[in-house]
């Protein structure tokens, strides 16, 4: 099983697959899909427009992982359920903090 995340010089990549509309805003895990690759699922309550959603995932991943919100950033599919959501800070300190989240759910 891949790492859901990307470890880069000033923080991290990490792969999320996002579920609009929903219920209640929350972090479900770890999923590996068929081609092996790892992301995080997420919910929100946010609907996709204007960036709603997006920005909903934001701040949920800051305040789970303990990041000021400033940190957090969605980078690449911003109108797709698969994103890239950068995150700012110490790269070693962030992979453990997304991989206790993964043994959380």
């Amino acid at each position: 099983m891949s790492a859901p995340f990307r470890l880069r010089d000033d923080g991290v990549e990490l792969f999320v697959r996002l579920t609009p509309k929903a219920a209640l805003d929350r972090l479900e895990g770890i999923e590996t899909t068929a081609d092996e690759r790892s992301h995080l699922k997420a919910r929100a309550r946010a609907v996709p427009e204007n960036g709603a959603a997006n920005h909903a995932l934001e701040k949920l991943i800051a305040k789970a992982i303990g990041v000021p919100g400033s940190a957090v950033s969605v980078v690449a599919g911003g109108t797709a359920r698969l994103k890239t959501v950068r995150i700012e800070g110490d790269p070693e300190t962030l992979a453990k903090s997304i991989e206790a989240l993964g043994h959380q759910a």
